[in-house]
């Protein structure tokens, strides 16, 4: 069902978003990657071949995004799927009481800018361009797939800002679905739990085994590749709209 398709994936460099430019292509399907990563999302693009191009830029830029649109009109013709990879995260205690000082206001907005804001902005523009395709034979003319994370549930000492943020996606899902039904638009929101990304490469030794062992099964971080499994179901499965899927093991958190 791949063959053919062409995706916008931001974030496409590393971590989740890798992985799923890998799987679109060895199925068949060619991609625009966006992200502000550019020198490793072009050596992405050369491992890959022709099926992958690079629009550097970031996902909170409406001029950024809309290069990277006109990029896969350009190069491929159309777009089918949008995939929302792209995020960052921080780490602070909402006060310093030892410092006597509260968290900076500027780092929290940022968090919510580039993940709230930033997935917000490539929907908002993507989906006309989604909307102007001949749909299939479930009316179907395209999919949004968005990344949150079980943080947004159970988030933890710290956790506010990326909490905050992944939740904001999580609770735009449905909505922005039923806004896009009429177009035969699908969204689907994905919320992982911890896997092996460059995000976790902060976190000690004894934090990381500790997780591994509060996942009841499999005992481990997710794998990228296990992520990008679960995109390509969701876009080969047309009864999966307005939802939000965790993915984590059966993952639930405590305080530390």
């Amino acid at each position: 069902m791949l063959k053919g398709m062409v995706s916008l994936v931001t974030g496409g460099a590393s971590g989740l978003g890798r992985a799923t430019v890998e799987r679109f292509v060895k199925n068949g399907g060619s991609v625009v990657v966006l992200d502000i990563q550019a020198t490793r999302a072009q050596e992405l693009a050369k491992q890959l071949g022709k099926s992958v191009v690079v629009s550097p830029g970031c996902i909170t830029s409406e001029d950024d995004v809309k290069k990277a649109l006109n990029t896969a009109k350009e190069k491929f013709g159309k777009l089918d799927i949008l995939v929302n990879c792209a995020g960052q995260s921080i780490v602070h205690q909402v006060y310093n009481f030892n410092k006597d000082q509260p968290s900076i206001l500027k780092d929290f907005a940022d968090v919510i800018k580039v993940n709230t804001i930033g997935t917000f902005n490539t929907i908002r523009l993507a989906a006309g361009m989604l909307g102007k395709n001949n749909p299939d034979s479930n009316g179907q003319r395209g999919v949004i797939i968005n990344t949150a994370s079980t943080i947004a549930y159970e988030g933890d000492i710290g956790q506010a800002a990326y909490a905050a943020s992944t939740a904001a996606i999580i609770g735009m899902t449905l909505p922005i679905a039923r806004d896009l039904a009429p177009q035969g638009i699908r969204v689907v929101t994905i919320a992982p739990g911890i896997f092996d990304t460059p995000l976790i490469a902060y976190l000690p030794d004894k934090i990381k085994d500790f997780i591994k062992r509060m996942t009841p099964f499999p005992s481990r971080f997710g794998k990228p590749e296990e992520y990008a499994h679960l995109v390509t179901s969701i876009v080969e499965n047309p009864m999966l709209n307005g939802e939000v899927i965790r993915l984590d093991g059966a993952q639930r958190w405590f305080p530390l």
